[in-house]
């Protein structure tokens, strides 16, 4: 119900522009999305060159507009709507979240923990709440001041262009005015880099990689099984010697009506092993891959952000922990049974290889010239992957203290309402106070309709696993393919082969040789000097 109620309500809002001024500033991708948009609701004759432009709160329309559009009022009455979704009327979370904190909390006395976090914590690799309060504190210290730096550095930007807002930036302007500052410091824009990453050529690029890193090969298995949607792709993944060891499907595209936003990996089969008529068979695993990118439109293939090819690799991940069990128990294949807080390993892990240089240019081609991405796009992305870290590891370490704080301290039916444990929290995880009526836990469907309840951190923790085990490769040399794979196969055979049949700790440090280091994490984020 809680999910329904948000997609309800991210469905129900759209904004629907028809003149030219509108939407000034908005990219080619996102006129031709809103007017297939405009087009889907009844306007036949929508065009992205003359609209009209169906804006919607999905966020592959409404995270571009933010970005983009040049109408402050226009950014601030979506903001509005996007923070308010779920929080009023019939879709109202309100009562759905103090019902679940309620239930939450009598299974807790039931089971005999004191807090719901300590019962989410005993099946998890983090040895309890004060480890957990522990690493995001350390992480706090360091970025809060980084995002204080880095809006202050958009206020002053926003001042040398004369805009009015620039000492009162609101929540509605710093996604717009961070764009334009990356715009000039790295001097290209997310929309300059889609042509070099249509899909097809991105898969390829992936498939590669995952050859390279862990021997294994992908083929197209298109036609060997029913697929719900005529864009879903069905993939073979072999051996070392050929032999089909799992199979994937994978849905790229975004389609409101009927998907929910975001990318996720699910399970469709598990590994196991069975017994027919007498006989042991092995049955092969298949994941789900979903993603949410722009379909293709207008003749052009989908031509993906850099963001969604790194999503594409963390799903990806995910997929491989899934794909390359070796675990022949249902319940403990794969990602079944793994820690949550280590279930983020391999998908994090993955994304790292984006900035690879060999798997970089191994798949960046422009999609119409088959030119290479050039040499300072690349020094560019470098640059900007860490482009106000601070401010993005502030914002998920809200997410992950005020997750804990409603699940280890607060008390439902107390004084303190969970929106004054939520702005309580905020005076120290977030650089602009939220407005009054920012109803962001109604749509926190990780913590209330995801299984991420006291265990939001676990993004974190796992960025701290999974940038150690990159660091493993680096150690080894990128440059270095026998070294790559030497390591990779131990990656493969610890944390992609064992699933769930080990503790996560003893399977990191069969793969490491050590415990987790906080180190690498902040030498990648660019919070502290590489070594």
């Amino acid at each position: 119900k809680f999910s329904n109620n948000v997609l309800d309500a991210t469905k129900a809002f759209s904004l629907t522009l028809t003149n030219k001024e509108e939407v000034d500033g908005l990219p080619p991708s996102l006129l031709s999305l809103a007017a297939q948009g405009a087009r889907d609701a009844g306007a036949e004759n929508a065009t992205p060159e003359s609209g009209p432009w169906r804006i919607t709160l999905d966020y592959p329309s409404f995270a571009p507009f933010m970005q983009h559009s040049k109408r402050r009022e226009l950014r601030e009455q979506l903001y509005k709507a996007f923070i308010s979704r779920a929080s009023s009327g019939e879709l109202n979370n309100y009562p759905l979240i103090q019902r679940i904190l309620e239930l939450r909390q009598q299974k807790t006395q039931i089971l005999g923990f004191n807090s719901y976090a300590e019962l989410s914590l005993a099946s998890k690799m983090a040895p309890g709440v004060e480890a957990v309060e522990k690493l995001l504190e350390e992480l706090r210290s360091v970025s809060y001041d980084a995002a204080v730096t880095d809006l202050e550095e958009l206020k002053k930007f926003a001042a040398s262009k004369n805009a009015l807002e620039a000492n009162d930036l609101k929540h509605w302007d710093t996604s717009f005015w961070a764009e334009r500052l990356r715009e000039e410091k790295f001097a290209f824009t997310a929309e300059e880099l889609r042509p070099y990453f249509p899909l097809p050529q991105v898969l390829d690029g992936l498939f590669a990689l995952v050859k390279r890193i862990f021997g294994i090969n992908i083929t197209a298995a298109d036609g060997e099984a029913p697929v719900w949607h005529q864009d879903v792709r069905y993939f073979q993944v072999s051996d070392e010697k050929n032999t089909p060891i799992a199979y994937f499907y994978l849905d790229a595209y975004s389609r409101p009506a009927e998907k929910r936003g975001g990318a996720w990996m699910n399970e469709c089969i598990a590994r196991a092993k069975l017994m027919e008529n007498g006989q042991t068979t092995l049955r092969l695993p298949v994941a789900y891959l979903q993603c949410n990118q722009t379909p293709p439109v207008d003749g052009k293939p989908s031509l993906m952000t850099f963001r969604e090819v790194e999503t594409l690799f963390h799903e990806f991940g995910h997929g491989l922990q899934h794909m390359l069990t070796t675990v022949d128990y249902a319940g403990a294949a794969g990602i079944n049974n793994v820690e949550w807080d280590a279930v983020e390993l391999p998908s994090q892990f993955m994304e790292n290889w984006c900035y690879d240089r060999a798997t970089l240019f191994g798949m960046a081609k422009h999609y119409q010239t088959g030119e290479t991405l050039p040499e300072h796009y690349y020094q560019k992305l470098l640059a900007a992957r860490n482009y106000m870290s601070g401010s993005g590891m502030l914002r998920q370490l809200h997410f992950a203290l005020v997750d804990i704080e409603l699940h280890h301290r607060y008390q439902p039916g107390a004084e303190e309402t969970v929106m004054d444990v939520r702005n309580r929290i905020a005076k120290t995880t977030t650089v602009l106070a939220p407005l009054p009526e920012d109803s962001f836990l109604c749509a926190f469907a990780h913590i209330f309709a995801g299984g991420y309840a006291a265990g939001y951190y676990s993004y974190k923790w796992a960025e701290v696993l999974s940038a150690d085990a990159f660091a493993a490769f680096e150690e080894a040399g990128l440059e270095d393919e026998v070294a790559i794979a030497t390591c990779g196969k131990r990656f493969r055979d610890t944390v992609l082969a064992l699933g769930g049949s080990l503790h996560p700790m003893e399977v990191f440090k069969t793969f490491r040789g050590r415990e987790p280091n906080t180190e690498p994490l902040l030498r990648h984020s660019g919070l502290i000097a590489t070594v």
